[in-house]
């Protein structure tokens, strides 16, 4: 007996040899791919094992290529996949030193319900709800504090560490998202970030917000891994709802391999110092710029324990791109926003996109490009500019129209201020190629919170609200905004990001539920959820023209119109009441005589008075 126990002993002792001599990028693959080359990143424990020869025996796989890098603890194999290639276990089989290692690699089948159970896109039709898991809910709190990490902190009291908020708590409140209209969850980085706290103005800060990266291919375990992300996912599809994945081809965390175990330098971009990004996206447009801004811009790290990656090493790009397409595949997300867009290369950029939509032709990828104006923000999206380099970019984080929107409702009315700052960037939607699919919001984890910055005003706050879900484009709302969660970026962040309230054990207040809210807060939430509700009906407001009027003494009239239904909007940012007459508007409102409003119910007729800070969303009848 003793004699059998150490021979399954050793057994044992050499396949976990064999399961650890190296870890492959991606981990596995799926045959039936438009992308059939895959070039995996194999990386071993030590520099000899590049000198090992790898080989493939597997029907309908085929390795073609093999490269070497300067650290030797990096193989690149180039796998050809056929047609007929069936899923299971690829067996690569790598000789070093006398030595045959057998290393597995998977071959899944694909997931069925492409473009009808994921990866259906998001449009304007959508309403989405940007979270942050770690700030939501805590559904297990058995993830909170993992000791082999290295940031073992778990603190509600302290903002700038970890709060234990998880994807379970994300898919037990799909039923609150719901209610209030959801059809799209956003959520920032899941991702692995297994980065030590970094030292920040405002203090020592953990990675809780999800964009420092040390492993794009592991689900964060203090989110709850992989089966907590593949369970919400097939929640919210059960439900009908979408998600979309946060990613992050800009930068790594600087404890990621890519940067820490690199198989080249040149995976990220390197300057003799410490050199950040100028931030100055009008360099990379800029007919009379120069190369040397251009480059800061692109090349310049976002901050120092920030890498930034290289995509125009072809390793390096590949690796993105298969990710991409891996993640969309194994999860089963639907779409994508991709944080700092305009910081990458841009030939990188429009190469990721092809291989997303050719893969799935119905997926939808908007970029955050932070540009302050209309120009700048069309020149990262499809447009209709003359330009030497042409991006395909579906759509972008819409920050002029954000901004105008902070404008028309703070500011006095004015030649190019107030109201006329939201007509004259609305003005400049020629500039896009479709500007409904751009993604416009009031705020969002980067930025003060709307309820703060209209003064905590709630004539003001529904007018935001009611721009927010009637302008055109993809309407984003950021978590806690429905329930009037306020405050501005003082002094961190973390002050726009704190723990919606009900999520978490010991919270003083539900707000997930009515009962918890206070009758303000319901005020809020209710009108949300009449408005969302509306529009999730209203084919005018989701796909339709738009049609606006020049401003008149902080009066803002426009319309949402299809060949089914016609959306009057009327804004009054004055401080006085303002008569409105159907006539003055005939080019829209020939042949209607009433309209109802859809958030009150009552009927107008062709003249009806607006109170001043008021916004009125009439559906108008003949």
């Amino acid at each position: 007996m003793k004699k059998y126990f150490l021979v399954i002993s050793f057994f044992l002792y050499a396949f976990s040899l064999q399961a650890q001599y190296a870890t492959l990028y991606p981990t596995h693959w799926f045959t039936g791919m438009h992308w059939n080359k895959v070039q995996i990143i194999l990386r071993g424990q030590d520099t000899d094992f590049s000198k090992g020869k790898p080989s493939i025996q597997y029907p309908g796989v085929q390795l073609v290529g093999v490269h070497h890098f300067e650290n030797g603890k990096y193989l690149a194999l180039d796998i050809k996949i056929d047609p007929t290639a069936k899923p299971g276990s690829v067996q690569i089989e790598i000789k070093n030193a006398g030595i045959t290692h057998i290393i597995e690699w998977p071959l899944h089948a694909r997931r069925e319900g492409r473009g009808t159970r994921f990866a259906k896109g998001v449009s304007s039709a959508d309403f989405v709800y940007l979270l942050m898991p770690d700030r939501f809910s805590n559904g297990d709190l058995s993830n909170d504090h993992f000791t082999d990490l290295r940031d073992t902190s778990c603190d509600r009291k302290e903002l700038l560490l970890h709060h234990g908020g998880d994807l379970k708590g994300v898919t037990n409140h799909l039923d609150y998202l719901q209610e209030l209209g959801i059809t799209t969850l956003w959520m920032t980085p899941v991702n692995e970030n297994d980065m030590p706290l970094e030292k920040e103005p405002s203090g020592m800060l953990s990675g809780y917000h999800g964009y420092w990266f040390t492993d794009q291919y592991k689900i964060d375990k203090r989110y709850g891994g992989d089966i907590a992300y593949k369970k919400l996912i097939e929640s919210a599809h059960d439900r009908g709802m979408k998600i979309i994945q946060d990613a992050v081809y800009n930068h790594i965390g600087n404890e990621h391999w890519m940067y820490r175990d690199a198989p080249s330098p040149d995976w990220i971009n390197q300057w003799p110092i410490y050199t950040g990004s100028n931030h100055k996206e009008e360099t990379v447009f800029d007919v009379n710029g120069s190369q040397k801004d251009k480059k800061r811009m692109l090349d310049g790290w976002f901050v120092p324990h920030l890498p930034d990656v290289n995509q125009r090493n072809p390793f390096v790009a590949n690796y993105l791109i298969q990710y991409a397409i891996w993640a969309t595949e194994e999860y089963g997300i639907d779409g994508w926003r991709v944080d700092t867009y305009k910081y990458c290369d841009e030939a990188f950029e429009n190469r990721i996109n092809d291989a997303l939509i050719k893969e799935y032709p119905n997926i939808t990828v908007f970029g955050e490009a932070w540009t302050s104006s209309v120009v700048g923000s069309a020149y990262f999206t499809r447009n209709n500019m003359d330009l030497p380099f042409k991006h395909n970019l579906l759509g972008v984080t819409d920050f002029p129209i954000s901004f105008a929107i902070i404008d028309a409702l703070n500011q006095n009315y004015g030649w190019s201020s107030g109201v006329n700052r939201l007509h004259a960037t609305l003005a400049q939607d020629i500039l896009y190629k479709n500007p409904l699919n751009n993604c416009i919001f009031l705020d969002n984890h980067d930025m003060d919170r709307f309820y703060s910055v209209v003064g905590e005003d709630m004539d003001k706050y529904k007018q935001g609200i009611g721009l927010l879900l009637t302008l055109r484009g993809i309407p984003q709302l950021y978590y806690g905004t429905e329930i009037l969660m306020k405050n501005y970026k003082n002094p961190s962040d973390a002050m726009v990001r704190l723990d919606f309230p009900g999520g978490f054990s010991g919270d003083p207040a539900n707000k997930f539920l009515s009962s918890g809210r206070t009758q303000l807060e319901n005020e809020a939430f209710d009108f949300v959820k009449t408005l969302a509700g509306f529009r999730k009906k209203s084919t005018a407001l989701q796909t339709g023209k738009t049609m606006q009027y020049l401003p008149s003494e902080g009066l803002y009239v426009y319309f949402r119109y299809d060949s089914r239904q016609t959306i009057m909007c009327v804004l009054n940012t004055s401080d006085k009441e303002k008569e409105i007459k159907l006539t003055d508007y005939a080019e829209r409102t020939n042949g209607f005589r009433s309209g109802k409003d859809v958030i009150s119910g009552a009927v107008i007729s062709e003249k009806y008075t607006l109170a001043p800070k008021k916004i009125s969303i009439i559906e108008l009848s003949k």
